[in-house]
């Protein structure tokens, strides 16, 4: 039987919370009554989530598909992947740290089935975490808010339900700096919030340190706006307004005084100035230089080294990429070994 409902759960390093995750998420999906599949995606973990895994799909290999990737792609190439396994006419994104509740897929599914395409999930307390990590969180949706050209809602994450139409939009957009909370916005559909209380991690440690952190908030600027182009050029018109202020001011102190040496300070701080801000703007241009290279290479976005579904074997390999994205799921059979 086809199932209605998909669950995605990107894994990097989960072994402590999977057991639980798995046991959460199908205590609330047998009370839902809907026939439902929850598909893990392991991002390239080096601890035991993927012998711990594969013990789930023993145990449960009606609901449960594993899908692993060569290699660590990244959280947000994860639960593309991971879109790409899904039957469902509705799927679910979902971490496995059960920071974000499993008790609220039920309510997301009601809306659905109201006629929402999206359901996002809308933080309004956040257990857990470091105060530095509230603040910098709160700034950044504002930030980027204020300088994308797609609104996207304040406080929100990955944890949302989306139907099969917005699955198959965002096959669509192949891009290699992805930001899913951002794309959701961009593509549109009937949406709406859900807000709840999320949660301390169950067990484990955060996947999101600061640099990463500071890594999606870039590709989340860079990726939706041209904003910080823009400001590279009023930059730039301002600097050069500066600089024929200062060569005008130059040529009368020259011409019309005696006093033409003094002014070395100034001119030294000008300097500075200027090459701090020459720094700056050909930073911000590189960014956007630098995702152009990496767009016109038409690498695919991750390999599967095995998908385990209810048909494969533990041991079959499945060698699929990203070429998936541009339609509809791959159908998953016992594949043979590569080579």
């Amino acid at each position: 039987m086809e199932p209605t409902l998909s669950i995605v759960v990107p894994c990097f390093n989960e072994a402590e919370v999977i057991a639980e995750c798995h046991s959460q998420l199908t205590k609330v999906l047998q009370g839902m009554a809907v026939p439902y599949e929850i598909v893990f995606v392991d991002d390239g973990s080096s601890d035991a989530t993927p012998f711990l895994l594969e013990e789930l799909h023993l145990t449960d290999r009606e609901h449960v598909t594993i899908g692993r990737l060569s290699r660590n792609f990244g959280h947000q190439i994860g639960v593309t992947a991971g879109l790409t396994l899904t039957r469902g006419a509705a799927v679910v994104i979902i971490d496995a740290d059960l920071q974000d509740p499993p008790e609220l897929i039920p309510e997301m599914f009601r809306l659905w089935r109201e006629g929402f395409q999206v359901v996002y999930g809308v933080r309004d307390v956040r257990k857990g975490e470091s105060r530095f990590k509230l603040i910098t969180a709160k700034l950044f949706y504002r930030l980027m808010n204020g300088l994308s050209d797609v609104e996207i809602p304040l406080d929100t994450g990955d944890f949302r339900l989306i139907d099969r139409k917005v699955v198959q939009a965002l096959a669509q957009m192949p891009e290699r700096h992805r930001l899913l909370r951002g794309m959701g916005s961009w593509i549109g559909f009937k949406q709406t919030g859900l807000r709840y209380e999320r949660h301390a991690r169950f067990a484990g440690t955060t996947k999101y340190p600061l640099r990463r952190m500071l890594m999606l908030a870039t590709d989340g600027i860079v990726g939706f706006s041209t904003v910080p182009l823009r400001i590279v050029t009023i930059l730039g018109f301002f600097a050069a307004t500066a600089a024929l202020v200062g060569i005008l001011y130059t040529l009368a102190v020259r011409l019309f005084t005696s006093s033409w040496v003094a002014g070395w300070a100034i001119s030294f701080i000008g300097m500075l100035f200027m090459a701090g801000l020459q720094m700056l703007s050909l930073g911000i241009v590189g960014e956007y230089i630098g995702r152009i290279y990496t767009e016109s290479k038409q690498r695919p976005l991750f390999f599967f080294q095995e998908v385990l579904n209810a048909s494969s074997s533990p041991n079959s390999e499945t060698p699929f990429t990203s070429t998936h994205l541009a339609g509809a799921a791959p159908e998953m059979k016992p594949a043979q070994p590569l080579g």
